[in-house]
């Protein structure tokens, strides 16, 4: 008997999204009903999509990178959020780590994915997936260089980097104080009402060649 075809990584995702739009939403009718937060654990189900589009599984519950090969996962979620959801600690900074607070800590990372769970403006349910190269991405690295001086120089105090993602917006533009950038797509996936999720947009040639470029 032959062996089943392992899925394609784009048909695992889809299907992926599918299971956390089930779960999301199941629980979502008792947080309102109870007055809680929505249970859902963004980054979690945010670092398990990368590693099916990728082939890049995470590092079995140990502590550092959320990739095997150094990669990190920056992750948002707008669908019942009370707050305005953005990238959090997205450069390395306020910690002990050596080469925290510049830009060596980009030189330790080959990528750097973000993922964004948000709703377009004709009302459908939809996943995002950009990804940076962080060694060798000019326009990304001359941004976060002049966070970190600004850091040196005391111009700021704060150790999170924060980039603003569009939400609701059908760009590729992440704005912050340092650099507005257009970054490289990798997945976009939509869910209609009553419907499953449909694939947009898919390159995974961008994971070793993609480009930001500046607004």
């Amino acid at each position: 008997m032959p062996s089943p075809v392992p899925a394609k990584p784009v048909d695992q995702a889809l299907e992926l999204l599918n299971v956390h739009y089930d779960a999301f939403f199941s629980s979502a009718k008792y947080a309102v009903r109870t007055g809680h937060p929505v249970p859902s654990d963004t980054r979690g189900w945010s670092q398990i999509l990368v590693s099916l589009l990728t082939g890049l599984n995470g590092l079995e519950r140990k502590k550092g990178a959320d990739l095997i090969d150094g990669s990190d996962v920056k992750a948002a979620n707008t669908w019942n959020a009370i707050d305005t959801p953005r990238f959090n600690g997205v450069l390395k900074a306020g910690t002990k780590a050596a080469h925290a607070g510049s830009l060596a800590s980009l030189d330790k990372m080959p990528n750097l994915f973000f993922v964004l769970w948000d709703i377009t403006s004709s009302g459908e349910h939809r996943c995002r997936v950009w990804v940076v190269r962080t060694q060798h991405d000019l326009a990304f690295r001359a941004m976060a260089e002049k966070w970190f001086d600004a850091r040196i120089k005391k111009l700021i105090t704060s150790d999170n980097f924060q980039l603003h993602p569009p939400r609701g917006k059908d760009t590729n533009t992440f704005r912050n104080t340092y650099g507005n950038l257009n970054y490289p797509l990798l997945f976009c996936a939509v869910k209609a009402k009553n419907a499953k999720y449909r694939l947009l947009a898919y390159d995974p040639k961008i994971v070793a060649g993609g480009t930001c470029i500046v607004c």
